[in-house]
């Protein structure tokens, strides 16, 4: 996560994690910058307390919390307001739709810390916003590829301009597979090593297909032929044919690329007139779901190999 950080605007901008947030002091402090999932309860912090105060963490005060500073004369709560807002403090959230003392807010507001209010309880919105950060707080990249779906393994196809990637993913989608995102594919790292892949907001749905130009995936097959995002399993790399290299034809080395740090899964498909990249992307496909449940066709053909060779040469001796 080094490097990547939000915005307590992003926290407000949320739409799609349900944390409904509303600003009620210090907006000149949006700009703040938060690099941690993890949250704090101030509570001693209040009391003047601070030597434990995590203050690059999103800072939530409960029932409790707004309940003591209520009952704290004004001199107090200034005093002990002050000193914690002393520490550079990204934001605090108030749950339960609470709102502080006018005090607190007077200071936040001077010291332009943003306080910000959640109906939520403080239980269901730390739930919420750690999910929040964890996701959003993660790497990510873009790939230029097209990622398809097909029978449930999230299959990420790479290869230069032109080599095809999108004509097979059409493919594949007339065969009733599913697709994610062509042409640019964000890739966002969950924890603990997975990778989802998504499409550009901008480009979503299209595919562009030399000839024809750009088409509707979902007005064209309906919204069973997409998905929304997916889980990469699979990396596929197509590259033109070329007669002087050598190609894995066994299939008993797993070959692996890194991205964002987490290993998937490589192969390397040539690409020449006759071959139907649909069907291999398919087979792909079950064989990879195969291997999941413990069988590696290659290796089992490697093994009865060998041991048909020990069978021969036990014979050769005997005679």
């Amino acid at each position: 996560m080094d490097g990547i950080t939000l915005s307590i605007q992003d926290l407000l901008d949320d739409k799609e994690y349900g944390l409904d947030l509303r600003l009620i002091a210090g907006a000149s402090g949006l700009g703040h910058r938060v690099s941690s999932s993890r949250i704090q309860k101030p509570g001693l912090a209040l009391t003047g307390y601070t030597q434990h105060l995590h203050p690059d963490r999103i800072q939530v005060l409960g029932n409790t919390e707004i309940s003591y500073l209520f009952q704290l004369s004004d001199e107090r709560l200034r005093d002990n307001t002050q000193k914690l807002c002393s520490f550079p403090i990204s934001s605090f959230v108030v749950s339960k739709g609470l709102t502080p003392p006018a005090a607190f807010l007077e200071i936040t507001e001077q010291h332009a810390i943003p306080v910000l209010v959640s109906p939520h309880q403080s239980s269901t919105f730390i739930s919420l916003i750690t999910k929040f950060l964890e996701e959003r707080l993660l790497p990510t990249t873009h790939l230029h590829g097209v990622l398809v779906d097909v029978l449930g393994v999230g299959m990420l196809l790479t290869g230069k301009s032109g080599i095809g990637k999108s004509e097979c993913a059409l493919d594949l989608v007339i065969r009733g597979h599913r697709l994610v995102a062509d042409d640019m594919v964000f890739i966002r790292k969950k924890m603990p090593a997975s990778l989802v892949g998504q499409p550009v907001q901008q480009i979503q749905h299209l595919m562009e297909i030399r000839g024809l130009g750009i088409i509707n995936i979902k007005d064209l097959y309906g919204v069973s032929s997409i998905r929304e995002k997916k889980i990469i399993d699979l990396v596929l790399e197509l590259m033109e044919w070329n007669p002087d290299q050598e190609y894995d034809r066994l299939g008993i080395d797993d070959n692996t690329t890194t991205i964002l740090g987490v290993e998937l899964p490589h192969l390397v498909i040539p690409v020449r007139p006759g071959r139907n990249l649909g069907s291999i992307i398919e087979v792909a496909a079950r064989n990879f779901l195969l291997k999941g449940m413990g069988y590696h066709s290659a290796k089992d053909f490697q093994q009865r190999l060998l041991e048909r060779m020990e069978v021969r040469h036990l014979g050769d001796e005997v005679e």
